[in-house]
């Protein structure tokens, strides 16, 4: 399913292209086991820039799988937002998926410019300085609950992680 983009959404769009790429750790661990058949997930470089419209946000996290199963997200939910969706970036553009993969011994990174969370119909703006709690949904692995800080609209993290 394909959505059109209004005037919101591309000033949202802008905005990502400002925020720039994960880096300080935040979040919280999730799953246990052996390294044979199951995922072992685990969230860090969580943030959410300071939103610059009312009704939209964008989200950013890492999510490390050190179990030998892929994963997907599946779906994301926050009391700040009516919706989060998931959304991928291809060729520039972005466009709502369904799930994501989290590949077994490997990454999935939600960074501006790239993979994200979009939180639509929001119901308070958050202020840098306050933190955004959400759940992680996936197809295999428990629930994961992250606190995402909130940052500056032009936050650029460290990269190199």
């Amino acid at each position: 399913m394909r959505r059109q983009l209004g005037p919101a959404a591309l000033v949202m769009a802008g905005a990502l292209a400002l925020a720039g790429c994960g880096g300080s750790d935040s979040g919280s661990d999730s799953g246990s086991g052996s390294a044979g058949g199951k995922a072992e997930l685990s969230v860090g470089s969580a943030y959410m820039p300071q939103p610059v419209s009312d009704e939209m946000a964008a989200g950013f996290f890492t999510v490390t799988n050190k179990g030998g199963a892929a994963d997907e997200l599946t779906s994301v939910t926050s009391d700040v937002a009516g919706q989060v969706t998931v959304h991928e970036t291809v060729g520039g553009a972005m466009r709502e998926v369904k799930d994501l993969k989290v590949p077994a011994h490997g990454e999935l990174v939600l960074k501006s410019g790239g993979d994200h969370l979009m939180f639509e119909q929001l119901k308070r703006k958050p202020k840098e300085g306050q933190t955004v709690t959400v759940e992680l949904r996936f197809a295999r692995s428990s629930p994961v609950k992250v606190e995402m800080p909130v940052k500056s609209a032009t936050y650029h993290p460290k990269t190199g992680h």
